[in-house]
């Protein structure tokens, strides 16, 4: 096969150096790519927005399969364009991608297909949404219903943070036109976990569960990031509660977007809340996490360019997907400032290390320029240990971390603590 990946981050080198593993993978190319995914696979200049311009490539370049890494070009409808032109491509349609585009067409299918979630109110007015919240016992947890960047969720502790971050999404529009509505939701107590899923639309095989850490700072404080660091598999989900959590969330919202007449195919990410009643959806993703990725599919041993094709075929039930009895922690590098201004063209130091085998180096937010490797991104980096156990895996993530550093540079201390614990 010759493959077409779009998007330029960590996720897709991850995806990347594992389809290279294939045999039956001829060639890879990337859309726009970075610094280390150019050592992988064929870099080209396309903005994976240019939704004209990569349908272009790929039909020139006779591309069997496109693999979509961001959400944006999937909730702009790439993949209704591609097959349009008869073009094979994994990733759900424009109509399915509103899972995660819409915040509150996600509400209403948890709501209209049973799914345990958080009580919610939607607003599209900044007045009634404030006067909604003095009434509210806090905290709370506000939401941008439109895409940003993983960024678009703000718990507030307070009425007067509350008030604030209504008037930052909704009047001064940090978040753009994503913004022009809300969620304002009950603050669900438990464990965050994330559990991504290959689906056809029928059939689905669940991948093992991760654990995402989002605030920026240690102890999960601070604003919200695209994600500071991940580790695989999530001690908190065993066998009974996978089964739970695909019987009540995975099941009933694959089922459900087929009666809406949005059939699901490709990969579908549920973050979750484990409580005390049980595991609850906080949102769907219509595509792989980052930086989940960078922890889950190091524990994969089978093809992925396999089971990829069968969810473009509906062919997945005869697929399986064998793991690793290992465990994987990933650890982001992030920039100064980041997930607020940061600097960019920052001279990588320490790429050039004769890492362990079982250490992998993902560049997300990477260029190459004058023979050094510079910062072009707010995450850089992300670093992943393999090991027998969480705990080596943590050890040995950090001891690659130290050998790494650029001006600025920043990563969070507790990344997989949660797992010991």
């Amino acid at each position: 096969m010759k493959i077409l990946v779009v998007g330029g981050g960590g996720r897709e080198h991850t995806l990347i150096w594992k389809l290279n593993q294939s045999s039956k993978v001829k060639k890879i190319y990337c859309a726009p790519g970075n610094a280390g995914i150019s050592q992988l696979s064929e870099c080209v200049p396309i903005s994976a927005l240019d939704i004209q311009g990569l349908l272009q490539f790929a039909d020139k370049k006779r591309i069997d399969l496109t693999i979509v890494g961001p959400e944006a070009p999937l909730v702009e409808g790439i993949v209704d364009t591609f097959q349009a032109q008869g073009l094979t491509i994994f990733g759900p349609s424009q109509k399915a991608a509103a899972l995660e585009g819409s915040k509150i067409f996600s509400k209403y299918l948890m709501d209209n297909y049973r799914i345990p979630t958080a009580k919610y109110k939607t607003f599209n007015n900044a007045n009634k949404a404030k006067l909604f919240l003095k009434n509210s016992t806090f905290p709370v947890v506000i939401k941008a219903d439109g895409l940003a960047a993983g960024k678009g969720a703000v718990v507030c502790y307070s009425l007067e943070e509350a008030l604030a971050t209504v008037d930052q999404i909704m009047v001064r529009h940090i978040f753009g036109n994503a913004g022009k509505k809300v969620i304002i939701e009950e603050f669900l107590v438990g464990e965050e976990a994330s559990l991504l899923v290959l689906t056809d639309g029928v059939d689905f095989i669940p991948l093992v569960a991760a654990q995402d850490h989002k605030p920026i700072f240690d102890g999960d404080k601070g604003p919200n990031t695209g994600g500071m660091g991940a580790y695989a598999p999530a001690a908190i989900i065993d066998d009974a509660l996978l089964k739970i959590t695909c019987d009540k969330i995975i099941s009933p919202i694959i089922k459900g977007m087929a009666l809406e007449g949005r059939p699901y195919r490709g990969v579908l990410y549920a973050g979750l809340m484990i409580t005390k009643d049980g595991p609850k959806a906080i949102e769907f993703n219509c595509r792989f996490g980052d930086p989940e990725t960078q922890a889950i599919l190091p524990l994969i041993k089978s093809d992925l360019s396999e089971v990829l094709l069968a969810c473009t075929t509906n062919s997945i039930k005869s697929q399986k997907i064998e793991m690793l009895n290992k465990f994987a922690v990933c650890v982001i590098i992030a920039a100064g400032g980041y997930p607020a201004k940061y600097e960019k063209g920052k001279t990588i130091l320490g790429l050039n290390t004769e890492f362990d085998d079982n250490i992998l180096i993902f560049h997300a937010g990477t260029k190459f320029d004058n023979g050094n490797y510079r910062t072009n991104g707010g995450r850089v980096l992300g670093v992943t240990a393999v090991a027998d156990t969480v705990n080596t895996s943590i050890k040995k993530a950090y001891q690659a971390v130290g050998k790494i550093t650029f001006d600025g540079a920043y990563y969070r201390k507790d990344i997989g603590l949660k797992a010991l614990s």
